[in-house]
């Protein structure tokens, strides 16, 4: 890997291309090396997980609404929509927004956590759907997801948005064109246009992510997804883009991140150099945030050892800044104790999500958010006893760049009211590659077959498990049936109408 340092220069300094971190990401994605095997089997992997988590939202409120939104935009020869099957296509930008918005809606899909927050799965739905629109084959998509995850990552590692309240999207703009640069096989020029136009119009707050948490956030990505394809569209036209997007003197590091003094290092494969970092991405065996899952597991343990809730005094979860300040009472959000709040503020609350592990000892995607699980009395006395509270220790474990020492985890002290103390900690997630059972491809299949169950019919299920395990070789009239069909009758569909679907 290259060091590339980003820092803000005056214009008077005329910072040449090749200095520019969007010139930078732009070669890497222009570089056409090959895809490593395990490369291709872990995103195979992630588009098996893409699919289970879209498919169990798909008739969720905001999903509907995105594709209600998608199939107002049809095409002929387009990208597909989950749940509608191959026969239904529609602009690749609509796709993105869709698909995207229905792999998000559960926040149940991959991760990773460095100087920032992403959700790298997020990749996929843009590119698969220009792939689609513009006939590529397998093997041009696993290039272009590979360079998607590679530039996320990467951006991830070196750039903190939350610092500054700017929202974790603004990583994926950037990764989502150069991935579909990739793909498309564009020149350096264009994908750098490309690049410099997606970060430039996907730079938002995060009060997305805080307070009163609605649906938006799982529109958040892949509006992402479809202005990066938009981005593309105008960059191959010829169109330029506001540059050096990263640099320059009023640019998204000089007014939204670290200021004119700012200076971060970035680190990027150098040429002809594998793009291996989905690799250090993780999924998640439970539907909440990912800094609760080694959390979860550890609750399970813990909730064991519990016969009567009421002889609880006291719970304090000694975790990293980031899980204390994000989801935990670090926050000073009330709606995380609001039996009353919304499934997305529910799963941003670390006091509830332990609430529940240490009482049911199992977590659903489902059942575990449902408003009466939520308000039961002996669960709402049990939550509001929790607290969380920040340990060095575990903010450096989670900073750390070693991955033997990274850890999401924490300590969980129970304190009853006797005065006996229940203590225990986890570092990682159980489904984490250093966990206690690291997920392998049949984890994820059967995380789809659990997902889909009741959905899906077998012969769907069996048919997409079957093609999307076969990606290296399908060609590009196979890449329309990498979507997912459900039986007739059963898709929701919008009945208010808004602007898109008026008709006089």
């Amino acid at each position: 890997m290259l060091t590339h340092e980003v820092r803000v220069h005056p214009e008077k300094d005329r910072l040449p291309r090749d200095g520019q971190l969007a010139w930078k990401i732009a070669e890497v994605a222009a570089d056409p090396v090959p895809v490593l095997p395990e490369v291709t089997q872990m995103i195979i992997n992630r588009m098996i997980d893409n699919a289970s988590v879209a498919i169990a939202a798909i008739n969720r409120h905001p999903v509907v609404s995105a594709r209600s939104q998608a199939v107002s935009h049809l095409r002929p020869g387009g990208a597909t929509v989950f749940g509608l099957g191959p026969d239904v296509r529609v602009h690749a930008e609509w796709a993105a927004w869709a698909n995207g918005t229905a792999v998000r809606e559960l926040d149940y899909h991959d991760t990773f956590l460095a100087a920032d927050y992403s959700h790298p799965g997020d990749n996929i739905p843009p590119i698969l759907a220009v792939a689609q629109q513009c006939g590529a084959d397998g093997q041009a998509l696993l290039r272009g997801i590979a360079t998607g995850y590679e530039i996320q990552v990467n951006l991830v590692r070196a750039i903190c948005l939350h610092k500054h309240k700017i929202d974790h999207v603004a990583h994926l703009g950037p990764s989502a064109a150069a991935g579909i640069g990739t793909l498309l096989g564009l020149s350096p020029e264009v994908i750098y246009q490309s690049v410099q136009q997606a970060l430039h119009v996907t730079t938002a707050t995060r009060q997305s992510r805080k307070g009163e948490i609605s649906s938006w956030k799982a529109f958040a990505p892949s509006h992402a997804g479809k202005l990066a394809v938009e981005a593309v569209d105008r960059a191959m036209l010829g169109e330029g883009a506001p540059s050096p997007i990263y640099e320059g003197e009023d640019s998204v590091v000089a007014w939204m991140l670290d200021g004119k003094d700012a200076l971060y290092s970035v680190p990027m494969p150098a040429p002809g150099e594998a793009k291996r970092a989905i690799l250090d991405t993780y999924t998640k065996e439970h539907s909440a945030e990912y800094q609760s899952q080694a959390l979860i597991d550890l609750a399970f343990r813990l909730g064991k050892q519990i016969i009567d809730w009421n002889d609880v005094a006291d719970v304090l979860i000694e975790t990293s800044h980031h899980t204390h300040y994000v989801i935990g009472t670090g926050s000073n959000d009330p709606q995380k104790f609001d039996p009353q709040a919304s499934r997305e503020t529910l799963d941003h609350s670390i006091m509830y999500i332990v609430a529940v592990a240490l009482q049911d000892g199992v977590w659903h995607h489902v059942r575990s958010y449902l408003p009466e699980r939520a308000q039961r009395p002996d669960t709402v006395a049990l939550w509001r006893k929790i607290r969380t509270t920040e340990d060095q220790q575990w903010t450096a474990r989670y900073h750390s760049e070693d991955p033997n020492v990274k850890a999401f985890g924490g300590r969980i002290t129970i304190t009853l009211k006797d005065g006996t103390t229940l203590v225990d900690e986890q570092a990682v997630a159980n489904a984490h590659p250093l966990g206690a059972t690291p997920w392998t491809r049949p984890d994820y299949v059967r995380k789809f077959k659990t997902l889909t169950e009741g959905i899906l019919e077998q012969r769907e299920i069996d048919r997409f498990l079957d093609l999307v395990q076969r990606l290296p070789e399908l060609r590009a009239e196979d890449l329309a049936n990498l979507t997912i069909a459900l039986p007739p009758g059963a898709l929701t569909n919008r009945t208010e109408r808004g602007i898109f679907g008026w008709a006089r």
